[in-house]
C-alpha cells in the first residue's frame, strides 16, 4: 500500500460491481475512506464489507445518482460520517443490458434513461459535493466516459451521454478551478468486463484489440493508475483534461 490517499475521503458511484468495485478496492488500499456507492444497496454493502474485512476502510450508501434528493442525502451522510468529500468518482453509469444495434430502433424511454444516469446523474452528484469541496479549499471530480465518446453508433445514446460527459468536465472545470477543485475525465477503451465480453463475439473483440496500438483488450485495473492520479494531490494543477486508456485506439 502506498498510501497515496491517505486520510482521504472519495465517493465512487456505481461501485457495486464491475469497473466500480476495482476503483473502491483500489482507493482503499491507497488509504483512502471509500463511500461505496450504488442503487443495488445488497451488492454495494457487499463492496464495503470486502474492503473493511481487508483491513481498510469503506462505508456503503445506496444512491440513486438520477435522483437528486438520493445524491443530497449521500452527500449529507458523507460529510457527518466522515467529515468531508476529497473526491468523487462519477463511475455509474447504463451500459450493461443495453443492446448493439440500429440507433434509430432505441425507444425515446431508454434513451431519456440512459441520459438521466449516465449525463444527469454525474451532475447531480457534482452539484451535491461541490458545496463541501468550496468549504474546504480544494476537491477532486473524476468522471469515467469511453472511447465510445469519439464515436459509437451501434450504441449511440451510450456515445453520447459519453460525449457530454467531456463537454461537462470541461465547463466543471473552468467554474471550480477557482475554488481548488479539479475536474478531469478518466475515458476507458475495450475493456474485458462481463457485459463487453457478453455482448461483443470474440472475432469482434479481436478486430478492436488489432485496431489499437497495444494489441489486447485493456483490464479494469489498467485504469487504476490514472484513476490514482486523478484523485490525488499530483494532479492538482490538471483540469478540464481527459485521459484516455485505451491501448493507443483514439489519439487525438
Amino acid at each position: 500500500m502506498s498510501e497515496r490517499l491517505f486520510g482521504k475521503v472519495v465517493i465512487v458511484t456505481g461501485a457495486g460491481q464491475g469497473i466500480g468495485e476495482v476503483y473502491a478496492h483500489a482507493l482503499a488500499r491507497e488509504g483512502a475512506s471509500v463511500v461505496a456507492t450504488d442503487i443495488n444497496e445488497q451488492a454495494v454493502r457487499a463492496v464495503a464489507d470486502a474492503i473493511t474485512g481487508g483491513g481498510e476502510h469503506a462505508i456503503a450508501v445506496t444512491v440513486d445518482v438520477a435522483d437528486e434528493e438520493s445524491t443530497l442525502a449521500m452527500a449529507e451522510r458523507v460529510v457527518a460520517e466522515l467529515g468531508r468529500i476529497d473526491a468523487l468518482v462519477n463511475n455509474a453509469a447504463l451500459y450493461s443490458g443495453l443492446q448493439p444495434g440500429d440507433p434509430f430502433a432505441i425507444t425515446v424511454e431508454e434513451w431519456d434513461r440512459v441520459m438521466a444516469v449516465n449525463l444527469r446523474g454525474p451532475w447531480l452528484c457534482t452539484k451535491a459535493v461541490v458545496p463541501t469541496m468550496r468549504a474546504q479549499g480544494a476537491g477532486r471530480i473524476v468522471n469515467q466516459a469511453s472511447v465510445a465518446a469519439w464515436g459509437g453508433a451501434s450504441l449511440l445514446h451510450y456515445a453520447v451521454s459519453k460525449a457530454g460527459l467531456i463537454g461537462f468536465t470541461r465547463s466543471m472545470a473552468k467554474l471550480l478551478g477557482a475554488d481548488g477543485i479539479t475536474v478531469n475525465t478518466l475515458a476507458p477503451g475495450q475493456m474485458a468486463t462481463d457485459w463487453t465480453l457478453t455482448i461483443l463475439s470474440q472475432e469482434r473483440r479481436a478486430q478492436m484489440a488489432a485496431a489499437q496500438a497495444v494489441h489486447r483488450a485493456g483490464e479494469p485495473d489498467d485504469l487504476l493508475g490514472a484513476l490514482v492520479y486523478l484523485c490525488s494531490d499530483e494532479s492538482s494543477f490538471m483540469t478540464g483534461q481527459t485521459l484516455l486508456v485505451d491501448g493507443g485506439l483514439v489519439m487525438p
